[in-house]
């Protein structure tokens, strides 16, 4: 008896292909071919070849640019375009490497140019002096000025940079931890505070936040310590205060910072003292000290401007505590030199 196919019904003996065989199928049109090792292998490789002709056209020495990761490299990479947008090279007035180093080593501090949106546009190299991280190895933090900042100063910087940006050519100054080497926290015990003055300048017209730089010095000041820290007591001093923030007594010392005598100030707001861009930042340190009840209630810290005696501003490191169930704010203030 002849068996026939299902499919093509002739004799099974006579076609055995037109049934389907197992494992082996031949491929969709409608399904994408899988990627083979050998085209990932050649990508990846296309890739190496563009980073490192990226990473050769990079103004710095060949012993950083060996230390560059690829993300590294790109951090640079976007750094110098954005520089590039804000300072074209034929706009550029011509200076010779030496000069520029020798003008910088002139500076008391570093300079910091950023975008509107606070992207890194420019850091000096002379920044290593002061944080102990070149420009390269500082860049491995981040690419905004948020990320070689201390977290605790972001809300404020913001801040402070939105007010200078709503009114370009007006300075505004800021006092701030940043990051440093490990072997300058061994040495120091901390990071560095930094006082940033800068301003919002149009480089381009018209103008508009893609031609809008924040052009800045960073000063070093004497360095925050710790709360707590008894460590020299000859730039402190401690006021205290009812809950509205009046003085009700302060320390001799504070003739020696503010010029002051202790009379003078008792019965007089704090408020009174403040520079009014630190008003704010007051303000909401007063509210988080006046809602902290307990005995294990944490004390507030921020970094405010106070009018001395002769009319200048001192920069303070003020922690203030209220204890708790007392009607009272003590608050220790820290001159920052």
């Amino acid at each position: 008896m002849t068996i026939f196919c299902s499919h093509c019904h002739r004799p099974l003996q006579a076609e055995m292909s037109c049934l389907p065989r197992r494992g082996k199928q031949a491929p969709s049109t409608s399904k994408p071919f899988r990627s083979t090792k050998s085209a990932s292998k050649a990508r990846r490789d296309q890739i190496n070849m563009e980073l490192q002709a990226l990473r050769s056209l990079l103004p710095i020495s060949a012993r950083e640019k060996e230390r560059l990761s690829y993300l590294h490299t790109m951090a640079l990479v976007c750094l110098r375009l954005r520089g590039a947008q804000l300072f074209p090279p034929d706009s550029a007035p011509p200076a010779g490497p030496a000069l520029g180093t020798e003008l910088l080593s002139l500076l008391p501090g570093f300079l910091l140019v950023l975008s509107a949106n606070g992207k890194l546009v420019y850091i000096s190299e002379n920044v290593a002096q002061v944080l102990g991280l070149s420009m390269v190895e500082l860049l491995a933090q981040g690419d905004t000025v948020f990320d070689i900042l201390d977290g605790r100063a972001h809300e404020d910087v913001r801040k402070q940079l939105l007010l200078a940006q709503e009114e370009p050519g007006r300075e505004v100054t800021f006092v701030s931890e940043m990051r440093t080497s490990k072997a300058f926290r061994l040495q120091h015990g901390g990071n560095r505070a930094v006082a940033v003055r800068g301003r919002f300048t149009a480089l381009h017209w018209p103008a508009s936040p893609s031609t809008t730089a924040f052009l800045a010095l960073c000063t070093p000041v004497a360095q925050l310590p710790a709360d707590g820290n008894a460590c020299s007591q000859d730039n402190l001093f401690q006021s205290t205060h009812i809950l509205d923030m009046t003085f009700t007594d302060v320390t001799e010392s504070v003739t020696y910072h503010l010029g002051y005598h202790r009379e003078e100030l008792i019965g007089q707001s704090w408020y009174s003292l403040l520079h009014p861009e630190d008003a704010d930042l007051a303000a909401a340190q007063h509210r988080a000290v006046g809602e902290s009840l307990g005995a294990r209630a944490a004390g507030r810290t921020a970094v405010l401007r106070v009018l001395r005696r002769d009319r200048t501003w001192a920069w303070l490191r003020v922690s203030a505590r209220r204890d708790g169930g007392a009607h009272t704010i003590t608050c220790t203030s820290r001159c920052l030199r």
